[in-house]
């Protein structure tokens, strides 16, 4: 019996008249995984999230949740989602609110445990009118989750956090992972990269990279070397290190991005500089570079894998 995949796209295209937002998307989402979707702002980050929950159809190709199409009860009876645009029913408490939702399920979480893992067990008895931005987002959290999904879908899913409560949410989402598949569409780069098993980078409605994190970063993100040097200017120009790709400079000190660190760094101790480190990028530089240049060369194709994008990730994974 073959596997039923949480998620599969073949081919998938989206069309607003002579727009192409979605161009021949391929891949597929397996269980208990976590999975970031980034790009640029017009990237079709928004239309492939409203194709996959079935609020729009694609132009051309297929798509499916659990064997199913997205729009069918069947999959949406397995689907929980955390969209962007949140709106509370302000005549009703918290406690209600999720009370209303749970009535909805067949089987859904006890009401004490959404509380709890939403954060808003003090909250429970609060007018929903009076909670704040972030505990708004908090409270359309706990009914995404109200009826066990199998597949939850979190677009931009902190804004409005403070920091303790983005850590918590990031534990709570780790621990629902064990068994769900969830869809994490953010632009904080370090949620991403803190959360994500798997990153799928759309650029220009194409998917320009799709791996673990660490895999992207090392690809991309080149390493930072960090050296101290005597006087107001380094005794050479940084630029022209092997591989280089961004110059900060400061007093008595440089770091400088490079693709070619081993290179750089043989170069490097030829200078009169001192206390070298070095580290790897983060996945936001990298993110800034598949989406430049590089990426721009391979979104011409048909998937738009270039050939340094084919060099640094290798192929795709499509289910782990």
């Amino acid at each position: 019996m073959s596997e039923v995949w949480a998620v599969e796209a073949e081919g998938v295209r989206k069309r607003f008249g002579q727009v192409e937002a979605l161009v021949g998307l391929d891949f597929r989402l397996g269980r208990g995984q976590i999975v970031a979707i980034l790009g640029p702002n017009g990237a079709g980050k928004t239309t492939l999230l409203s194709l996959l929950l079935g609020l729009r159809r694609p132009t051309a190709g297929r798509i499916a949740v659990f064997g199913e199409p997205p729009g069918s009860l069947a999959a949406r009876a397995r689907i929980g989602a955390m969209l962007q645009e949140t709106s509370v029913i302000e005549e009703l408490r918290v406690k209600e609110t999720i009370d209303l939702f749970r009535s909805f399920y067949a089987d859904p979480r006890p009401t004490a445990e959404l509380l709890e893992l939403a954060g808003l067990t003090r909250e429970a008895n609060r007018m929903a009118a009076g909670l704040s931005g972030g505990q708004k987002r908090r409270l359309a959290f706990a009914l995404a989750l109200a009826g066990r999904p199998d597949l939850l879908f979190l677009d931009e899913p902190t804004v409005g956090f403070d920091v303790e409560s983005r850590r918590r949410f990031w534990d709570v989402v780790r621990g629902l992972a064990r068994e769900t598949t969830v869809v994490l569409s953010t632009h904080y780069l370090e949620e991403a990269d803190a959360l994500a098993h798997r990153v799928i980078v759309l650029f220009r409605g194409r998917i320009v990279a799709d791996a673990p994190p660490e895999a992207i970063k090392a690809g991309f993100g080149g390493r930072w070397i960090r050296f101290d040097f005597d006087g107001e200017a380094p005794p050479f120009d940084p630029a022209r290190l092997p591989g280089a790709k961004r110059v900060e400079l400061g007093r008595g000190r440089a770091r400088v991005l490079t693709v070619r660190s081993d290179e750089a760094l043989r170069e490097l101790v030829r200078h009169p500089v001192r206390e070298i480190e070095v580290r790897g990028a983060d996945l936001e530089e990298a993110f800034l570079a598949i989406t430049s240049g590089e990426a721009e060369d391979g979104a011409q194709g048909g998937r738009g894998e270039g050939p340094a994008l084919a060099a640094a990730l290798g192929a795709k994974e499509d289910a782990t």
